[in-house]
């Protein structure tokens, strides 16, 4: 079955710094690189080339410069397009600070993104899943989430960027993820301390399956009663742009093909692991066939020594 993207796609213009500055703080950059980004064509990739699954995308985008390499990026990983092309907005852009330490702050100019429309929705003929960011119109999003429910397809939203959402969009919502300050604002406690029960933040969200990342730590589960905890695995990060979106690209692309979610679970915290290793956002995410090796030798450290008594 094939998965359906439908969502934002940006050129991403990415500056090294020593740190992300603060409020009202300069700071000199080394160096300026251009990369494919936006969470919707990041998930996609993540789908096709993480997760080995057929997908397709809906985006759009301008008729400039910049929607070039965004489109090749696409196509190169494999992924299907539907492309609304606007007339009078430009292609997607996200600003991004990177610091030494990996983290980052960004910028995002929508442009195109925000064109997209409730009429734009392809035919979800053959489709199993509908993957849904929030860097598209929210009224669009509600509106593909209700067609994608009436066509019997699964729908799956990583509620990014954090924003409020309405009880008749969370009812079409088959599997929400989320980030714990995106957890707290879709739960209605945007305050809450670190220390708050996280268990009793996933119940209070009415949707069937909610998983929270915790960045190295993993990511946490309630899907009805149960509970669930994947921990994260240890590498060195040099850029973590894209690996939230590398998590939820493997994720849906594990359960489309059959995964048991903790399986699915497991493989998208070692995708979003190796994403964190390289520069940029969709050159970042690993192949299939590198999460395969990835946890081959994390199960091969995790067997018992048979030379040890």
């Amino acid at each position: 079955m094939t998965i359906l993207v439908a969502g934002s796609a940006n050129l991403d213009f990415v500056l090294r710094v020593h740190h992300v500055p603060a409020p009202g703080e300069t700071v000199l950059g080394r160096s300026l690189q251009t990369f494919p980004g936006g969470k919707g064509a990041n998930q996609a990739i993540a789908c096709a080339r993480g997760g080995g699954a057929d997908t397709r995308m809906l985006l759009a985008l301008g008729r400039d410069a910049y929607a070039l390499p965004v489109e090749a990026s696409l196509r190169e990983a494999g992924v299907a397009l539907h492309v609304v092309r606007s007339a009078d907005q430009p292609t997607g852009t996200a600003f991004i600070g990177l610091a030494d330490d990996a983290e980052n702050a960004i910028i995002v100019a929508p442009g195109a993104n925000a064109t997209l429309r409730a009429e734009d929705m392809p035919s979800l003929g053959g489709v199993s899943h509908l993957l849904l960011q929030l860097e598209t119109p929210l009224a669009t999003v509600a509106a593909f989430a209700r067609q994608a429910r009436a066509a019997g397809v699964r729908v799956v939203l990583n509620a990014a960027p954090a924003q409020t959402l309405a009880a008749d969009l969370l009812g079409n919502i088959d599997l929400l993820i989320v980030n714990e300050a995106e957890l707290g604002v879709v739960a209605g406690d945007p305050d809450a301390d670190a220390d708050d029960d996280l268990a009793a933040r996933l119940a209070r969200v009415a949707v069937p399956t909610v998983i929270v990342t915790l960045g190295a730590l993993g990511c946490v589960a309630r899907t009805g009663a149960a509970m669930l905890h994947q921990p994260g695995f240890a590498v060195e990060p040099l850029d973590t742009t894209a690996a939230g979106d590398t998590f939820c690209g493997a994720l849906v692309a594990a359960i489309s093909q059959g995964d048991a979610l903790a399986q699915a679970l497991r493989r998208a915290c070692a995708a979003a692991a190796l994403a964190c290793t390289k520069m940029g956002a969709q050159p970042s995410i690993p192949m299939r066939a590198e999460v395969d090796a990835f946890l081959a030798r994390a199960d091969a450290d995790l067997a018992p020594d048979p030379t040890r008594p």
